[in-house]
């Protein structure tokens, strides 16, 4: 096999991502008008639906402007050699594997940035700004994407530094030191993430005491559950839409409800919700997708191991001088069938996932609420209540409303 050879595989896993992305899209797109399941009539008013409607192909419509622009930016890309551009510049300003490196990335990453950075502020301040969701500020807006760039720059950075530490160090075994770092940092974040990592663009306040903490916490003693971090975040500073998630464990454990989550459900529906999130410590899955990830991550790691010092790879794209950073663009091109099979299965493993969190709520509170509050949310997300089933398999982490509903109806255990 030739470089030639590898250069028209890449070419050809792009396109055929782009077209599986757009075919199954145009798909979901078409069961937009499907009549509403009959468990759902409920959701929305007239007026409402049509709204939903609206929002739905304003977003598709978007998503394949966006996405088309992108991909023609990496085929142009490709096709004038741009990664064998951007390698050369950083070696005339730097000779050290770990500098020309942060120079290659950063200056493909900065290039990324101005490419999308006008579909995300059309995205937020006239799509979203439209169907009454935005209430991210211009100041806002930018003082987040300054601390993004920040954390990007400090933390990938200095991962991608000690990476090729490792590289360097260890040669062709380095990717077991760089799987024990991986995972020693998803172990730290998902311990950590809310407490240090939130803050930097969320207040966080421990929920008040009232009617809602004492629901709250009589339902987790019924269930063994000793829960005593409840934060309330500002979700509402960013977007009208709602969200509750669980972090940590251990000591570290705790559960965040946005205000507008608590602004839009009644006391008994979130209990419900907070329920389903107390389902997902005690059926372990933030274990479980732990383990998945670690798994995943060695996997990877370990078919890059074979391919980083290839020539062939490097001289695909044009590149004359093999490098770490040019040998994990070219696997990352070719690695993406692989990447899209995983993220199916993780997306499966979620689903299911979903579905016992969804039934132990059920079994130690009660379904009514936790149905009634899913509606809601999803009413004021103005979501898909008809979703077509290919784009569910490929693409959720969440079965569909009408899936999650007759799931709790049936009374099957997952």
């Amino acid at each position: 096999m030739t470089p030639t050879h590898i250069f028209y595989i890449i070419i050809g896993i792009l396109v055929f991502d782009f077209l599986l992305e757009r075919i199954l899209g145009f798909l979901n797109y078409t069961w937009y008008s499907k009549p509403i399941p009959r468990e759902l009539t409920d959701v929305y008013e007239h007026e409402e639906y049509e709204k939903s409607q609206e929002y739905k192909k304003t977003n598709f419509k978007f998503g394949l402007i966006s996405s088309s622009v992108s991909f023609i930016g990496i085929m142009i890309f490709l096709y004038f050699k741009g990664f064998a551009i951007i390698d050369e510049l950083a070696r005339n300003y730097a000779e050290n594997q770990i500098v020309v490196a942060l120079f290659f990335f950063g200056i493909i990453t900065a290039a990324s940035e101005l490419l999308s950075l006008s579909f995300s502020i059309y995205g937020i301040f006239v799509i979203e700004e439209k169907f009454g969701f935005n209430k991210t500020t211009v100041k806002t807006f930018i003082f987040d994407k300054i601390k993004g760039y920040f954390l990007t720059a400090i933390l990938g950075g200095g991962i991608l530094s000690l990476i090729i530490l490792c590289y360097g160090w260890a040669g062709a075994n380095f990717w077991w030191y760089v799987w024990i770092l991986i995972t020693a940092i998803s172990l730290f974040m998902n311990m950590f993430y809310a407490k240090l990592f939130v803050p930097l663009f969320n207040k966080q306040a421990p929920l008040e005491e009232g009617e809602l903490k004492n629901k709250i916490s009589d339902y987790a003693a019924t269930v063994g559950f000793h829960l005593d971090q409840i934060f309330v975040i500002d979700g509402s500073k960013r977007s009208t839409k709602a969200n509750a998630y669980f972090s940590g464990f251990g000591s570290e454990k705790r559960v965040t409800l946005y205000d507008t989550l608590i602004e839009q459900l009644s006391e008994e529906e979130i209990v419900a919700v907070l329920a389903h999130e107390v389902g997902h410590y005690k059926r372990k899955h933030i274990i479980y997708n732990l383990i998945a990830g670690t798994l995943t991550t060695g996997f990877t790691l370990w078919l890059f191991s074979l391919f980083v010092d290839s020539n062939l790879l490097s001289e695909a794209l044009g590149v004359a001088v093999p490098s770490f950073h040019i040998g994990l663009v070219a696997f990352g091109l070719l690695y993406s069938p692989i990447s899209t099979l995983t993220g199916i299965i993780m997306s499966l493993l979620s689903r299911r996932f979903e579905y016992q969190a969804d039934y132990y709520a059920k079994d130690t509170y009660k379904k009514e609420p936790l149905i009634s509050g899913l509606k809601t949310l999803s009413k004021t997300s103005l979501s898909n209540l008809t979703p077509h089933p290919a784009y569910v398999w490929f693409y959720f982490s969440h079965p569909s409303l009408q899936q999650r509903i007759a799931a709790m109806d049936s009374g099957v255990v997952y």
